[in-house]
């Protein structure tokens, strides 16, 4: 009723096949699948970063506090 059947998929699927051949829809995929590893590497350096630079920020806060009871004692 209107919508795509599992036929109309099959002859899209052969005629792109046909358009496109085997070796560049595999250059394709792979490219494709290259750039998802890529993105989803640089999304954990940005984690890693993040995760590092609260570490730093959180001694920076730790020593300033330090420093400043040091300061209240003298």
């Amino acid at each position: 009723m209107g919508g795509i059947s599992i036929w109309n998929l099959v002859i899209i699927v052969l005629l792109v096949v046909l358009l496109f051949g085997t070796k560049k829809l595999r250059g394709l995929g792979s490219d494709l699948g290259e750039s998802i590893k890529g993105f989803k590497k640089a999304m954990n350096d940005d984690k890693a970063k993040d995760a590092e630079f609260e570490k730093v920020e959180q001694k920076t806060a730790e020593s300033t506090e330090q420093k400043a009871k040091e300061k209240e004692q003298a």
